[in-house]
């Protein structure tokens, strides 16, 4: 009794011992590691997608039979849109060519002229964009090529230039750089299987790859526009920005077999010469195991002469964020089986640690419990004076964001906005991304459609039935605090500043309509979307927000790009103007708000309607703080679809695809209009 008394004393001491030692040993790490050779890589491409799975063998053994790795009922309703949206890039890079990207208000460049530039959120971080103007000329995307042309006169507009694409690619963005213009598009080429994610597993669809171009102009003489370099990734285009003269194009996709048997392709084209990065170049982190592969590409604006850098990561991005100082990378798919998900510290503390395997199991129904929290992985990449991006550390948060609004840095610290099935928050986060300070949770069981980091204020917009407007002081950073709330009905999807204590809010108006049984006791609820909106807010009294003018537009069967990208917005307070782009359908149709939809779900029903929309316009308002918002006039695009707007001193210009028009802007009248379309 006393020989067994003691072996199972020595036996939890070296189980104790051993648990110990692995947690140490085996710990997943912020820091990133290099692909040894051409088989590590290769054994990602292989792997399903399952971000945050440790590889290692004692994870394995420890964690089963304990862990299930996929468990088809059990995906997280939260994510499921934006992991199917993300899985087949072809959703979302359509998205973007269909919504466009528009200019907003300021003035810089070497004109003398005053005129709006790009809708941006931060300022010295220049975003691409469908339609760019340097005050004399305007440059834009008509089909497939980039059409320059010449407004010094704007009376009198004519075409300078057109640049006419060289391959197979499709012009999506542009960035206007003095007198370089740099024309980044989409190449569709090959095809091949790939995972996609749905709601209750995995299984293969037949997809069209592409890769990312981009070719650099220089337009001094922009009659004669000559290419100076041109590159191309060998993944989809995600996003791009431009700081300084350096240029930043991020592309993202599933790693692709290589020509020789267990390699993955590591190549990209540039200047007419095929080039290889390293293997031992690609970095990951050990816990996080993706078969995503991520480009972050820089050139030096100001050197065309030099090469391109190639910075390649295994990590999957679903939302991203960029200072001056820093990119700030987030991968949501990091964790769709949160509560199930475990790294091998936590257990080996499950385990080991207080309550034995009881505590463990408990635990682990405690987690099951929990599976909606989707969690939220965000890797920081610091700036460097030299232009040279460089990994700093990662942090991981539950819920999720929106979009690149959802994210702001202030004196060196992040502040995020996510939302879970326990309500929406704000994080904040140091240089080195340790958490410090975390706000409650508000409206649980509703979902938010709309953040803004303004200063030390976040603003916050969520909606069931009714659509609350909430303010955060964030001046505490350790003790963010709600300051107050505001419920309208309808919700905002986008949230721009009108000056400190205003804000304007665009997005949906709803109406709804409730069912009693005989004793009126109500039985359901249902909200549907009546038309657009826009509104502005009064928040001087951070306890008392208010709305103190609002603007319906059109009717159930009316859409807009701005609802899904906010650079179709023009504003100058100064000039007293906000204009937006709008389409109508040519049939109504409803669309009913559920509890389970997110904004990319409500926008889809705009996007995937089976019906034509008439010819679009350009609606052009009156802002300021005495009349609120007034309707001003429309300007019409007949056959044209993807109208977008500027300024160039008091006169607006509008350009679709086929057309440009001016108008001027006090009254709306036309001066002139510019053909677009190839004679």
């Amino acid at each position: 009794m006393k020989k067994r008394s003691k072996f199972l004393i020595i036996l939890i001491l070296v189980l104790t011992i051993g648990g110990v030692g692995a947690y140490f040993l085996l710990r997943p790490t912020t820091e990133l590691l290099s692909i040894r050779n051409d088989n590590e890589l290769y054994s990602f491409y292989e792997q399903k997608n399952y971000s945050n799975y440790s590889d290692n063998i004692l994870l394995r053994i420890l964690t089963f039979p304990f862990s299930t790795r996929l468990n088809r009922y059990n995906s997280c309703p939260e994510c499921d849109y934006e992991v199917y949206n993300k899985t087949i890039p072809a959703i979302e890079d359509e998205m973007s060519a269909t919504s466009l990207d528009d200019a907003t208000s300021g003035s810089s460049g070497g004109s003398s002229r005053e005129f709006s530039t790009t809708n941006i959120q931060v300022e010295n971080v220049d975003e691409a964009d469908i339609i760019k103007t340097d005050g004399d000329y305007t440059y834009s995307i008509s089909d497939s090529d980039v059409i320059i042309s010449d407004l010094k006169d704007t009376s009198n507009p004519t075409i300078a230039s057109r640049i006419e694409s060289t391959d197979e690619s499709v012009p999506e963005d542009l960035i206007l750089s003095g007198d370089t213009l740099t024309i980044i598009g989409t190449e569709y080429v090959g095809s091949g299987y790939g995972p996609l994610y749905n709601r209750y597993d995995y299984y293969s669809r037949y997809y069209n790859e592409k890769n990312t171009t981009v070719r650099i102009y220089d337009i001094s003489n922009h009659e004669n526009p000559r290419l100076e370099k041109s590159y191309k990734l060998y993944e989809p285009y995600y996003t791009s920005r431009r700081i300084d003269d350096k240029l930043y194009v991020i592309s993202s996709g599933h790693l692709r077999k290589g020509e020789k048997d267990n390699t993955v392709n590591r190549g990209y084209y540039e200047d007419h010469v095929e080039k290889e990065f390293a293997a031992n170049s690609v970095r990951y982190l050990n816990d996080v195991r993706t078969n995503y592969l991520t480009l972050v590409s820089v050139v030096d604006l100001s050197n065309l002469d030099g090469n391109i850098t190639v910075n390649p990561f295994l990590i999957d991005i679903s939302n991203a964020y960029v200072s001056e100082n820093a990119f700030y990378l987030v991968d949501e798919r990091s964790s769709y089986y949160a509560y199930e998900r475990n790294s091998l510290s936590e257990e080996i503390q499950d385990i080991f640690g207080f309550g034995g395997l009881i505590g463990y199991f408990t635990r682990k129904a405690e987690r099951y419990n929990h599976y909606y929290d989707c969690k939220t992985n965000i890797f920081k990449f610091d700036i460097a004076k030299s232009g040279d991006i460089s990994y700093s550390s990662k942090a991981s948060v539950t819920g999720r964001t929106i979009n690149q609004y959802s994210l702001d840095e202030k004196d060196g610290h992040l502040r995020i906005a996510l939302y879970t099935d326990e309500g929406s928050y704000v994080s904040i986060f140091d240089e080195k991304m340790n958490q410090i300070g975390v706000s409650g949770k508000l409206a649980k069981g509703e979902r938010m459609y709309a953040s803004r980091f303004l200063g030390d204020k976040a603003y916050l917009v969520t909606y069931k039935n009714t659509d609350p407007l909430f303010v955060i002081d964030l001046a505490d950073e350790k003790n963010p605090k709600v300051l107050g709330e505001l419920k309208i009905p309808g919700y905002s999807v986008y949230l721009h500043p009108y000056d400190e204590n205003h804000l304007i809010g665009i997005g949906v108006d709803t109406t709804e309509e409730t069912s009693k049984d005989i004793n009126g006791r109500v039985l359901w609820t249902r909200a549907y979307i009546t038309g657009m909106k826009l509104a502005l807010f009064d928040v001087s009294d951070f306890k008392n927000p208010k709305e103190i003018s609002k603007l319906h537009i059109g009717d159930a069967y009316t859409s807009s790009a701005i609802l899904t990208n906010p650079k179709a917005l023009l504003f100058s307070k100064e000039k007293e103007l906000l204009a937006i782009p709008v389409n109508n359908y040519e049939s109504e149709f409803s669309i009913e708000i559920s509890e389970y939809d997110d904004l990319s779900d409500l926008v889809s029903y705009f996007y995937d309607y089976d019906d034509y929309y008439v010819d679009e316009g350009y609606l052009v308002y009156n802002i300021n703080l005495e009349d609120g918002i007034t309707q001003r006039g429309e300007i019409i695009h007949e056959d044209s679809y993807l109208v977008r707007g500027l300024y160039i001193d008091d006169d607006l210009i509008t350009i679709s695809e086929n057309t440009l028009k001016v108008n001027l802007l006090q009254d709306l009248s036309q001066k002139a209009e510019l053909d677009l379309t190839k004679e």
